[in-house]
């Protein structure tokens, strides 16, 4: 099989390789593109959310490229990607793409089903496949972590495209490491190199960025919010990593512990029910950013996401209540990098002067 798969920032090598790996030949998607897109709307239903129109988009234009199978993810409980791929899988075959479609159900009421997903496309021992999934793991662990501490010492940096530069040789670096000690001895090397980044020594203005996973994971899909955020300045708390979203719904999930208990209960006060998506941690990191003294949040919308227009219609109650400015930014494809630039700039501007007023030093 030629595999193919969804664009998902700096992830996207490490899974490129660990197909490989698996046995297969791989058509690594392309970054989201303005054609991307607009394949993805051409073929989609109107009201579909962002992410459809992208990924759809994505599998047309790799489809093109040769692939012939694709591998996407499911999910359970009331929010329609669960159903995404069904739909997209429709819509390629009556546009006459011949290929297969795999959809990676997380495991919770989908175990059986995700074993023989896995047994369909997994073509070496288990010796080679478990080795494969660990060093992937490791990978994407590392990227986690490096890219954690890209946002925090971006907005500080004295020489700036230090963070970028450094986070894009990581990423690459890492990607080009074969072994379980190689990752780890690449991913340490980088960590160091990122301590020792000078910086300016100031207190920056804190915001937490929530919302629907796709569009806080994938930077093409948000108009780089944080790295433009850290440009102004700002040091940008992404509520969302890829490999505590595996952690949870890929291991603990299957052991049933419940890893999210905690913060469903900051949400409790102000929604007590599964809404599907990220509607129930977008309240809950919301009451956590301002209880650990955040300047504001930036909630991240797909339009017609139900999660998240859900989460949105509670936020300003919470953000009375607690007294933390909260920002929803709806993007879909009428979306521009201007007006997204300009209600950033604002909202910072907001921050700064609330800062200022309270008697604390300007970030």
């Amino acid at each position: 099989m030629r595999i193919t798969f969804p664009y998902m920032g700096y992830y996207s090598p490490v899974f490129s390789n660990l197909f490989r790996k698996l046995g297969h030949d791989v058509v690594p998607p392309p970054k989201p593109s303005k054609r991307t897109l607009d394949l993805g709307t051409k073929y989609a239903p109107e009201f579909a959310c962002l992410p459809l129109k992208i990924l759809l988009g994505t599998y047309i234009e790799t489809l093109e490229m040769g692939a012939d199978a694709i591998v996407s993810s499911g999910g359970v409980g009331p929010c329609r990607a669960g159903y995404y791929t069904r739909l997209q899988e429709k819509i390629l075959r009556s546009l006459g793409y011949d290929f297969t479609m795999y959809t990676v159900e997380p495991p919770k009421g989908h175990m059986m089903q995700l074993l023989k997903t896995l047994r369909a496309f997994v073509r070496v021992p288990v010796t080679k496949l478990f080795d494969a999934i660990v060093t992937t793991c490791l990978k994407l662990w590392y990227i986690d972590e490096i890219e954690r501490l890209c946002h925090k010492i971006r907005p500080l940096e004295v020489k700036k495209g230090t963070s970028t530069r450094l986070m894009e040789q990581a990423v690459a670096e890492i990607d080009k490491a074969e072994s379980y000690g190689d990752v780890r001895d690449v991913g340490r090397a980088f960590i160091k190199k990122f301590n020792e980044v000078e910086v300016e020594d100031r207190d920056p203005l804190k915001v937490g960025i929530i919302g629907e996973i796709y569009v806080v994971l994938e930077p093409s899909a948000n108009f780089e919010v944080i790295e433009n955020l850290n440009k102004m300045g700002v040091y940008a708390h992404r509520s969302i990593f890829l490999t505590d979203w595996v952690k949870e719904n890929a291991f603990l999930d299957a052991l049933r512990i419940q890893p999210e208990k905690e913060i469903r209960s900051q949400a409790k006060p102000y929604l007590n029910h599964a809404v599907g998506g990220h509607g129930e941690n977008t309240i809950g990191e919301t009451v956590r950013y301002a209880k650990s003294g955040y300047d504001g949040v930036i909630q991240l919308v797909p339009f017609t996401c139900i999660p998240e227009i859900v989460a949105r219609s509670i936020l300003p109650r919470v953000s009375r209540d607690l007294g933390i400015p909260v920002m929803s930014l709806i993007l879909d494809e009428q979306t521009g990098l201007a007006g997204v630039l300009t209600r950033l700039e604002a909202f910072v501007d907001l921050l700064a002067r609330r800062r200022m007023q309270s008697g604390e030093l300007p970030a």
